[in-house]
Formats: structure tokens, sequence, C-alpha cells
């Protein structure tokens, strides 16, 4: 091979997959954003039907503000999507740090893959079965108080926080294993308690991925329908149950409202969790 072919350090063989994992990349992209991007420009039709374009309009955003049964979709899921963060926060911080403090020691891979399972099972798995485990425990203090809890916002959030948790653990972990241990170590020497070391030294430098684990967990709080529909009580209906029940009707351009709104929150929050987890300080 001449040295004119490898002058930049890339061989023909390379300069050739660029322009093939670029298009690659781009169609990927496309495939996943345009869907979105549509039902955003849809959103703001002023057309009647759906998929029909009628000019640019707000009539449909307008609509949606309006509508009773859309706003307490949508108050009950921010109240769900903001105690779920809040939960999830806690329990995948804590679980974090147990795991990270017994990494060489037995069980921990059975612990690690317990962290994983509710990620890798189906939804409809894990909804089934905390339907049984809410029925069970609900019968169970029934007979013992005489007065059996019912499903509600509650158990949405104690449903959605399962699996949320071990998105906030894998974050945090994730960050642990970038904290040298020699800071924890130092501040001991130096006449700290174990719980002055985590306040003053770990938490600020855990802060971003916490945060960032929070905002993961509000965002897929926001848009999980199979957990909440196994586990949502009386008048505790959330906008992703609210959507499904309203396409099956039938498609209208409120709906592509619901939908862009849905999107844009979503992808906000993402990226702002994404953007908090990358922090380095």
């Amino acid at each position: 091979m001449s040295a004119a072919a490898v002058r930049d350090g890339r061989t023909p063989a390379d300069r050739a997959a660029g322009p093939l994992g670029a298009a690659a990349a781009w169609t990927a992209l496309a495939f996943l954003l345009v869907p979105m991007a549509v039902v955003v420009a849809y959103s703001f039709s002023a057309s009647r039907s759906a998929g029909t374009w009628g000019g640019f309009s707000v009539r449909w955003w307008a609509e949606m503000s309006r509508d009773p049964e859309i706003r307490r979709a949508a108050a009950n899921s921010l109240v769900v999507a903001g105690s779920t963060a809040v939960l999830a926060a806690f329990l995948g911080t804590t679980l974090a740090l147990g795991l990270h403090r017994r990494a060489r020691r037995r069980g921990t891979a059975l612990a690690d893959s317990a962290v994983l399972a509710p990620i890798l099972l189906p939804d409809v798995v894990q909804g089934v079965a905390l339907l049984l485990a809410f029925v069970l425990a609900f019968d169970a203090v029934g007979r013992v108080t005489g007065s059996a809890p019912a499903l509600g916002r509650w158990t949405i959030v104690c449903a959605h926080a399962t699996f949320a948790s071990s998105y906030v653990c894998l974050l945090v972990r994730a960050r642990l294993a970038t904290i040298p241990r020699s800071l924890e170590e130092a501040a001991l020497d130096l006449g700290a308690t174990p719980l002055r070391v985590f306040l003053r030294v770990q938490l600020p430098l855990l802060l971003p991925a916490v945060a960032g684990g929070a905002l993961l967990a509000f965002t897929l709080s926001l848009d999980e329908y199979v957990l909440s529909f196994f586990t949502a009580g009386a008048g505790s209906d959330t906008l992703p149950m609210w959507f499904a029940s309203a396409a099956r009707k039938g498609v209208t351009p409120e709906v592509n409202a619901v939908s862009a709104a849905m999107v844009l929150a979503s992808g906000a929050l993402a990226a702002a969790a994404m953007f908090l987890q990358r922090r380095r300080s």
C-alpha cells in the first residue's frame, strides 16, 4: 500500500466506510425522528382531519388546553411523574450506594440481576405481577383493619418507581465508579463521620447523576401506559391512558396536539437528564 493511500492515517476501506456509516446513521435518525416531526407539524393544522394540512393554526392546542378530561389526565400524569421522580431518586440512589459498598462481596451478581429485571421484563408481566401484589396486600390489610385500600394514583406511583429506580441506580453507580475512593478515606482520616462524608463529599459529586436520574424517571413515568393501565383506579387515568382511549375512536387533530405536547415535553426532559448525567462537576 502506498504512502499516499495512508497519508491521513486511513485506509481506502476506511474512506469507503465513512460515507456509508454516515448514511446509515442519518437514515436511522430520520426513521426515529420523522414520524414525531410529522405529528408535531400536523398538530398546528387548521383542518378537522388529522392527516390533512389545512393551513397553520393553534386551534387544536387551544381545544386541548380547554378539554376537562385532558386537563384532569394531565394533572394526574404530572402528580404521578413528580412523585415517581422523587421516590425513584431516593430508592435508586440508596440502592446504588449499597451495591457499590458490596461490589466485591457474595451475592452482588444476584443483586445486579434484580436491578436489571424491571428494565428487561416486559411491561405486561410487571403490570400483572404488580396488580396481583396490590390485590393480595389490600386483602390482607382489609382482614386486619376491616377497610381495604383501593387502587389510585399512589399505586401508579409505586408501580412506576419499581422500574424507574433501576435506571436511577444504573446512572448513580456509573457516577460512583468515577469518584476516587481516596476522597472518602481522606475525609475519614480528618475525623469526619460516615454520614458527614456522604453529605459533604459523595452527595455533591453525585448530584448531577441523581438529578439526571430523577428527570429520566419523570420522563419514563410521564410516558408509561401499560403499568398505569394495570394499577390505576377510578379517576386516576393518566395522559397516556387518555390518549390510548381517544386514539381507539380515531386519530383527531386534538390527539395530534396531545401527542405533540408529549413529544416535546419528553424530548426536553430527556435532553436535560442526559446533560445533567454527563456533568462532572
